[in-house]
């Protein structure tokens, strides 16, 4: 293996996860009156943190930004996160990642309870050795903070493993995080995020399928 430590975004890298995500984002902001912005460019808010979306692309203040994510939780754990579906050939490309001794880990910005559950919806809850995401009072949601925290959960050391570590994502956020860490990366492009996006992060290693990734890692 050229690397020890796998770590997989989970939106748009392991899960096709758009439906339920748009569905919550659309329901929070009919409750808080808020007339939703044109959704159909899911990189827009596929990718970045939560309550970013909220500020940034909804331009709501910060409570009611606060108040829009608790909304989004609350319909994507009763709705939401059971409209994901896993991606096809990944499965087997963790089966045989894990195989030939590697570890791995999911590193999304997803609230980590979130992003657990989804994977025992999918039965992919035995695939990873760690599930490391974000914290319900917004910590640890950016892929800076992330990949040191998986790498450490997964047992390694974040300083002594940077060269053992590769970040796998499918926007600029996850190829942001491994520049900002000194980490590889690896964009697929089958996801919900821009190609020349991720670029513009220092991003050069792609996948056209979750299939092409075992001939990068090995």
């Amino acid at each position: 293996m050229k690397y020890k430590y796998i770590l997989f975004d989970l939106d748009g890298t392991v899960t096709q996860s758009a439906q339920g995500i748009r569905a919550s984002l659309e329901h929070a902001l009919s409750q808080l009156g808020v007339q939703p912005p044109n959704l159909d460019d899911y990189t827009l808010y596929i990718g970045p943190p939560l309550i970013d979306t909220f500020l940034n692309l909804c331009g709501l203040g910060a409570d009611d930004a606060e108040r829009g994510a608790q909304l989004y939780r609350d319909y994507y754990n009763s709705r939401g996160k059971y409209m994901n579906k896993v991606y096809e050939g990944i499965p087997d490309l963790l089966e045989k990642l894990k195989a030939m001794g590697a570890k791995l880990a999911v590193c999304t910005s997803k609230y980590e309870k979130f992003a657990e559950e989804i994977l025992k919806i999918l039965g992919l809850e035995n695939s990873f050795d760690a599930v490391c995401g974000s914290n319900l009072d917004g910590s640890r949601k950016d892929k800076k903070d992330l990949i040191p925290y998986a790498v450490e959960t997964l047992g390694g050391s974040f300083e002594a493993d940077r060269k053992n570590t590769v970040m796998i994502g499918d926007t600029w956020f996850d190829a942001q995080g491994a520049r900002l860490c000194k980490v590889d990366f690896i964009g697929v492009k089958y996801g919900y995020g821009s190609i020349e996006a991720m670029e513009r992060q220092g991003a050069a290693v792609f996948a056209d399928t979750p299939a092409g990734l075992i001939s990068l890692l090995s």
